[in-house]
């Protein structure tokens, strides 16, 4: 086996993809359960607002802004006693707060954009982006465990939002990230894209799948290859990966050795399943393919595509 560490880019590709630019100092060893109170104080606090898969903006002039002060938040309604703080930055604490104003009740100078929208609209820059991804995530995780998986009592947030302790049994529960195999399988000068009955009209993608208990990446990666497609594949090699607040899971991106060409497509996961040439997907990455396209930039499907079209095949 050799050992790549040293001979791998200062940026992994990870760094490239939307959702990781988070720039914010987790403080994970010093939360205190008193911390989202102190925070809440600080006049350098900044908040993003957020509501049923929706993050409220601030229109100023043609920009958005997704911070508020503590103070700022009032039409909005904002729950802070479910507020979660996501760390420090260089301009102090940040947090996340759910609100309970309705979009439609927003005024103009306010707009509530899903989350996919503001990724694919790239209307946040990278370390918003981020500081989102972040805070999406923990607030949908604190929405679904209210209660305790093992007697059914109503659970408490402890430490700024990074846990929760029932108030019966006294069982602690830490925020889970559910991690998701997104793969590429290649064979020489082709690569394979299927097509999720959700996906917009003409989009082709990578195949994904949830990693199961006692499962690897790896293994992870050929199950559900073989599982939509009926594609066994080879080596496995990872790539990249990419935060996901669609609830809370990491995507981990690899590419897989192909080991067969001929399709047998899962009807129930896929509607469309085929092969692309080398040459066919550099035109859709360039926009020259009239009604197929790849995901957008920020996804790091369009990044695990990109590094195999990219290569110059022998």
């Amino acid at each position: 086996m050799t050992f790549t560490l040293f001979d791998a880019p200062q940026q992994e590709a990870s760094q490239f993809v939307g959702f990781a630019g988070n720039v914010i100092e987790r403080l994970s060893e010093q939360r205190s359960d008193d911390a989202v109170e102190i925070a809440l104080v600080d006049p350098a606090a900044r908040m993003i607002a957020v509501r049923s898969g929706r993050i409220y903006l601030k229109v100023i002039g043609e920009d958005l802004d997704p911070f508020y002060s503590p103070n700022g938040m009032d039409l909005l309604g904002p729950r802070l006693q479910h507020a979660v703080l996501l760390g420090r930055d260089s301009a102090g604490p940040v947090l996340a707060v759910p609100v309970g104003t309705e979009p439609d009740d927003l005024p103009e100078t306010i707009k509530a954009i899903d989350f996919r929208s503001v990724y694919v609209q790239g209307l946040l820059n990278t370390e918003a982006l981020g500081a989102l991804a972040q805070g999406a995530a923990l607030l949908a995780w604190h929405s679904s465990h209210r209660f305790c998986g093992r007697c059914g009592s109503k659970t408490e947030m402890r430490a700024g939002g990074y846990k929760r302790v029932c108030t019966g049994c006294e069982t602690e529960s830490f925020p889970r990230t559910d991690p998701v195999a997104i793969m590429l399988a290649v064979q020489e000068d082709r690569c394979l894209l299927g097509r999720s009955p959700h996906f917009p009209e003409g989009m082709y993608s990578c195949l994904a799948g949830f990693v199961e208990p006692g499962e690897t990446i790896e293994n992870a990666v050929r199950r559900e290859t073989m599982e939509e497609a009926g594609i066994r594949v080879g080596r496995v090699a990872y790539h990249s990966s990419q935060p996901w607040p669609f609830p809370y899971s990491l995507m981990i991106g690899c590419h897989g050795e192909a080991l067969n060409d001929d399709i047998c497509m899962d009807d129930d996961e896929l509607e469309a399943c085929r092969w692309f040439t080398q040459s066919e997907v550099r035109a859709m990455l360039r926009g020259e393919t009239e009604g197929l396209f790849v995901p957008p930039p920020g996804a790091i499907a369009n990044h695990l595509i990109k590094a195999w079209a990219n290569l110059e095949l022998n």
